[in-house]
C-alpha cells in the first residue's frame, strides 16, 4: 500500500509509518472462494444484499467506485476501469489469486474472522490467514451454537447443559465470541438473567421446531448471560453487531445506546464488550466506550456506508472515544474487496484526522503516532489477548 495513495501532504514520517504499520482485523467474515457471476458480486458489495433495481447497477455507489479506483490497480488495472473491464480480469485471475492478491494488499498481520456465516463457500479463518499472509483466528458466533444443540438436544434440561458445554469448547479454541441478537431483534431487550425454569420452558418449546432462527426472547437473554459466563471463564471478548440490521427492524430500537442496561449489568463481571460502530450510530457507541470501562469500539469504516467520507467518521470518534477503547476492524465480508477497501479507508480517515490535530498543534507527533499503532494493532492485541 504506497504511502502517496493514503497519506496527506505533510504528515509527519512518524505518524505516516504508524497509520501503514500492519494492522489486527479484528472484525471480518469470510470471503468467497469461489468465481462470481456480476450478479453476485454485485450483491456482495452492498448492505441490502438484492440487486439493483432493473436498468441500475450497484458500482453506482460509494463501495462501487471504491472498488474501480483502488482494487483495480492490485488486479493490474488502471484505476477507474469500467466495471466489466475490472470483472473480466477477476475471473481471468481466478477467485484464489483476486483473493490471495487483495487481502494481502490490505496490510493486515492478523485476521481475527468471524465464522458464524460459514458455509463450503467461504474461506475459513485458517484459510483467511493463508491467503493474506497473516495470522489468523475465530470468533465464535453464538447464535450458531445454539443453533446446533437445538438440533440435538432431546429436552429442555439438555438444552441447558448441551449449550454450556458447546461454548466451552468452542471458545477453548477462539479468540472472542460474537452475537447478532441486536441486529436481528433490536437492543431493546431484558439485561436480566431469565430463571432456569423459564428457560427449560422455553428450551422445551424450542426443540419442537430446531431448524427455526432463535427468536424466543427468553433464550435470546439465556445464550447471551451463558456467553458472558464462558467469556469470563475464558478471559476472551464478547462482540455485538450494531446498528441497522434486519430490514423489518424498526431503526429506532437499532441505537446502541438501548444496551445501557446489558453494558450495567455486565460491567461488574469484566468482560470486554465490543461494539462495532455503524453511522449514524457512531457517536452513541462512543460515548458507551466513554462511560463504561469494560466497553470498547470498533472504529473499521465500511465503505458502503462511508468510503471517502472516513476522515469525518474518524475524527469524530477520536473527539469522543478513549483512544485505548478503539480496534480497527474491516467489516470484510463476502468478498475480498472489503477487506482491502475496509483498511484503505480506516487509514486513509485516520491519516487525515491526525493531520489535522498535528498541524493544529493539538497533538504531538509522539503522540499522534502512539494512537495509530494503539487503534490499529495494541488495543486489540491486548483484549483479544493475541
Amino acid at each position: 500500500m504506497r504511502a502517496d495513495d493514503l497519506l496527506p501532504a505533510g504528515l509527519p514520517d512518524a505518524v505516516g509509518e504508524a497509520v501503514l504499520a500492519p494492522l489486527v482485523d479484528h472484525h471480518c467474515h469470510g470471503v468467497r472462494r469461489d468465481d462470481l457471476t456480476r450478479a453476485r458480486f454485485e450483491t456482495l458489495i452492498t448492505e441490502a444484499g438484492t440487486p439493483a433495481p432493473p436498468g441500475t447497477t450497484h458500482f453506482d455507489t460509494p463501495a462501487g467506485l471504491a472498488v474501480r479506483r483502488w482494487c483495480a490497480p492490485v488486479l493490474d488495472l488502471d484505476p477507474h476501469v469500467p466495471a466489466a473491464v475490472y470483472l473480466a480480469r477477476r475471473a481471468e485471475l481466478g477467485a484464489a489469486e483476486v483473493n490471495r492478491r487483495l487481502l494481502r494488499a490490505a496490510g493486515i498481520v492478523a485476521f481475527l474472522v468471524d465464522t458464524g456465516s460459514g458455509g463450503p463457500g467461504l474461506l475459513s479463518a485458517a484459510e483467511m490467514g493463508r491467503m493474506g499472509g497473516a495470522a489468523a483466528d475465530e470468533v465464535v458466533r453464538i447464535e450458531r451454537v445454539e443453533q446446533g444443540v437445538a438440533a440435538s438436544a432431546v429436552s429442555g434440561v439438555a438444552y441447558i447443559s448441551e449449550l454450556n458445554d458447546d461454548l466451552a469448547a468452542k471458545a477453548a479454541r477462539a479468540v472472542g465470541l460474537t452475537s447478532i441478537i441486536a441486529r436481528r431483534h433490536g437492543l431493546d431487550f431484558d439485561p436480566a438473567r431469565p430463571s432456569r425454569g423459564a428457560v427449560i420452558a422455553a428450551a422445551n418449546r424450542r426443540l419442537a421446531a430446531p431448524q427455526e432462527p432463535l427468536t424466543d426472547p427468553v433464550l435470546l437473554r439465556h445464550l447471551l448471560w451463558a456467553a458472558v459466563d464462558v467469556a469470563r471463564e475464558r478471559g476472551l471478548p464478547l462482540r455485538f453487531h450494531t446498528g441497522y440490521g434486519a430490514p423489518d427492524l424498526d431503526p429506532h430500537r437499532a441505537d446502541p445506546a438501548l444496551m445501557a442496561g446489558f453494558i450495567r449489568a455486565t460491567q461488574p463481571i469484566g468482560v470486554p464488550v465490543v461494539l462495532p460502530h455503524r453511522p449514524p450510530f457512531h457517536r452513541q457507541t462512543a460515548y458507551l466506550a466513554t462511560a463504561f470501562p469494560h466497553v470498547y469500539v470498533d472504529v473499521g469504516l465500511v465503505p458502503a456506508c462511508t468510503a471517502a467520507g472516513s476522515a469525518a467518521v474518524m475524527g469524530e470518534l477520536l473527539e469522543l472515544a478513549p483512544f485505548h477503547k478503539q480496534l480497527f476492524g474491516s467489516a470484510g465480508s463476502g468478498v475480498a474487496e472489503t477487506c482491502r477497501l475496509g483498511a484503505l479507508y480506516y487509514r486513509r480517515g485516520l491519516a487525515g484526522a491526525l493531520a489535522v490535530r498535528v498541524a493544529a498543534g493539538e497533538w504531538s507527533v509522539p503522540d499522534a503516532a502512539r494512537v495509530a499503532h494503539m487503534i490499529g494493532s495494541g488495543n486489540a492485541r491486548r483484549i483479544y489477548r493475541l
